[in-house]
């Protein structure tokens, strides 16, 4: 029997609805995940480009195409309509081939690379801006009563001028329920840091993970892989933070979201805005730590070297 898996859709396939009948020519993939392939698809032969998702498991994609549906009835909700939501979903439908309906949605394409492609390639200073408007996205989903649930740095797309948009809805859920889908690294379960329940407080932890992930990848592998699962806790992971140069300017508020000092994204983002005036300072404040016998010792370096010039010109 053939699987998605297996089945070949290169540059140039057309998929044809089997009940829209609308066509979709295929351009290139743009990713592959647990539950799906995405490709780059233009509509009939001069139009416009979309994304197209095909579902390994046919109830996991309708599951995530009920969420799409659902944000396209909230539509007139001011969260929701400010982020562009309601007119991701474009079209649904079945695509027969060698015998077998594979189901698919078609949704507005995103521009942009994975957010650890993009802070890898522009640098860390860009973590506090593209870090905010991520921040701003999942604010404007909780106000509108939904968690995002499966936060990880290949669902999160960042432009060129560090504009977020977030991918896969997959692990979308109402406030409320169980998370639907998650990765261990950012589930807030894994770390025994609090239910798997779907609240605002769930997406921000996820976050703060994202940050350590991206800024201290191998101290965080490192954590996650020793030790016994029972005794992981957030004790660890600030002691990570702690330890670490790169997340100075980031310390605080990360433990803050740790032990869930933010109740929802709008607040955590409130109080990310105060980082980005502290940079400079945290710099500043780093030189001012160097120790006295270095300065010292640099300064004798200085007052000697002066002494030798001085007899070099005399004589």
């Amino acid at each position: 029997m053939t699987t998605l898996s297996d089945a070949s859709f290169p540059p140039g396939t057309v998929i044809t609805g089997k009940w829209n009948r609308s066509r979709y020519t295929i351009r290139k993939l743009l990713g592959r995940g647990a539950n799906g392939v995405v490709f780059l698809v233009q509509l009939g032969e001069n139009g416009k480009h979309y994304a197209l998702k095909m579902g390994f498991d046919p109830v996991d994609l309708q599951s995530e195409i009920n969420v799409l549906k659902s944000f396209q009835l909230q539509r007139h909700h001011e969260a929701l309509r400010q982020s562009g939501i309601p007119s991701y979903l474009k079209d649904v439908d079945d695509y027969a081939v060698h015998g077998r309906d594979i189901p698919f949605y078609v949704m507005r394409y995103v521009r942009g690379e994975a957010l650890h492609h993009f802070i890898r390639r522009q640098g860390t200073d860009w973590t506090l801006l593209v870090g905010l408007r991520l921040l701003q996205r999942l604010a404007q989903l909780h106000q509108a009563g939904w968690v995002f649930g499966d936060l990880k740095p290949q669902n999160v797309l960042v432009s060129d001028y560090g504009y977020v948009e977030l991918i896969d809805y997959g692990g979308v859920t109402s406030i409320g329920r169980s998370v639907k889908q998650f990765t261990e690294w950012y589930d807030r379960g894994f770390w025994n840091a609090g239910s798997r329940t779907a609240d605002a407080t769930y997406d921000v932890f996820a976050y703060a993970l994202l940050m350590i992930h991206i800024l201290e990848a191998d101290a965080l592998k490192s954590l996650a892989a020793n030790g016994l699962p029972q005794l992981r806790n957030v004790n660890q992971l600030v002691m990570l933070v702690e330890k670490s140069e790169r997340l100075v300017p980031f310390r605080g508020w990360i433990i803050d979201a740790l032990r869930g000092q933010f109740p929802n994204a709008d607040h955590a983002a409130k109080s990310w805005k105060e980082l980005m005036a502290r940079p400079a300072q945290v710099r500043r404040r780093s030189r001012s730590n160097t120790p006295r016998w270095l300065k010292n010792a640099f300064a004798l370096s200085v007052i000697l070297l002066i002494g030798v010039l001085i007899y070099a010109l005399r004589f």
